[in-house]
């Protein structure tokens, strides 16, 4: 009996490693694989944007999204921008600082604040949306190497936001689109 029962749970152990190698093949499990939903606008005649949104969640598990985008305009001028945008209330962006960009590696970049962009009343802008200037940086951020970036408040206590090697990618393909 002890021999039958053994012979079953080894039958039961080899189905579940098959149809775990499966789910794992197929990318069921793993969602960090899933495709790029990078989107294409036409915001004007002749002026294209191409964007990547994310939601990630900062270090308290507040919930931001990422929209990296790069727009291109009627002359062909293209700029790559990063838009990072809070729940209200949550945190209120220090403009005067620079969003700090760091690798796993320790490798140190910095943003300039473009918030001023998108705001029509610069005297009263969002404190829970921030944008910054990436086109610079572009050629600095390695591929298959996570982000950690650091946004400025006013509290004084930075928000912190993990970037994935898949979500950098993503930047990179969106910022040459042409």
């Amino acid at each position: 009996m002890g021999c039958r029962i053994r012979k079953l749970f080894s039958w039961l152990l080899l189905l579940g490693a098959i149809a775990l190698g499966v789910l794992l093949g197929l990318g069921m499990l793993n969602p960090s694989i899933a495709a790029a939903a990078i989107r294409h606008l036409e915001e004007a005649p002749g002026q294209i944007v191409y964007q990547s949104r994310q939601t990630l969640k900062d270090q308290h598990g507040n919930g931001w999204q990422a929209v990296a985008f790069k727009r291109i305009r009627p002359n062909r001028q293209a700029t790559f921008e990063l838009r990072l945008v809070g729940f209200p209330g949550v945190a209120e962006i220090d403009r005067s600082q620079p969003l700090i960009l760091t690798n796993s590696l320790g490798k140190t970049l910095t943003a300039t604040d473009v918030s001023s962009h998108i705001f029509t009343k610069a005297t009263k802008p969002e404190p829970n949306v921030g944008q910054y200037d990436l086109q610079p940086l572009l050629p600095q951020l390695q591929m298959g190497i996570p982000l950690k970036l650091t946004l400025p408040t006013i509290s004084g206590e930075a928000v912190n936001l993990s970037i994935s090697p898949l979500l950098i990618e993503e930047w990179q393909t969106v910022a040459n689109y042409k």
